[in-house]
């Protein structure tokens, strides 16, 4: 982190050409922090201009409600937000990747993508623990119809196939309808 400010402060353009670049980075554990981050970004761009907007992906997943929150504003804004997946797109990383439409999803050749149902630690007494199993259920049929509309698959093939982790290489991705296209160059992107 402080390798990253240091760098920064040798070389102040870094800043101001990613932003002028239009792109924006979800990388690491999807939580409150990133999301925080990663919308700010989105609603200042929007902001600037309507121009398109990349997202890089590269995440094993996290916190839903914070996925949850990218996904809903690659939605809400009204610039188009091309989503470019590297590394692995997993879980809550594999939501926010969902949130464009499927034209606009990419990803580069060695990508796998992770879906799986939700889960969490409940604790506490019986009557907490049955809300929390009752709130983790809807949160798998709302993933399910989710999934569902962003693949073309149906929402019990989802949860059929989410019972355990679900891994995707970009071939399975493209065939899954996760996928719009795989990618090796930036000028692939459509304009």
């Amino acid at each position: 982190m402080a390798e990253d400010k240091e760098k920064d402060e040798k070389n102040p353009n870094i800043s101001t050409l990613f932003q002028k670049s239009r792109s924006v980075l979800v990388t690491g554990p999807i939580n409150d922090k990133l999301a925080t981050k990663v919308v700010t970004q989105l609603l200042a761009l929007a902001e600037e201009n309507d121009d398109p907007i990349n997202m890089f992906i590269s995440s094993p997943g996290g916190h839903v409600e914070s996925g949850d929150m990218v996904h809903d504003m690659i939605k809400f804004i009204k610039p188009e937000v091309r989503v470019i997946g590297s590394g692995w797109v997993a879980s809550a990383g594999a939501l926010i990747f969902i949130g464009a439409e499927k034209k606009n999803r990419y990803c580069l050749p060695n990508t796998r993508f992770l879906l799986h149902q939700p889960s969490g630690g409940v604790g506490g007494q019986v009557s907490d623990i049955q809300i929390q199993a009752k709130q983790i259920e809807m949160m798998r049929e709302r993933f399910d119809k989710l999934f569902a509309d962003a693949t073309g698959q149906t929402p019990e093939k989802i949860a059929e196939d989410t019972k355990r982790d679900f891994w995707l290489n970009t071939d399975e991705a493209l065939e899954y309808g996760l996928l719009g296209q795989v990618i090796v160059s930036a000028d692939q992107i459509a304009d």
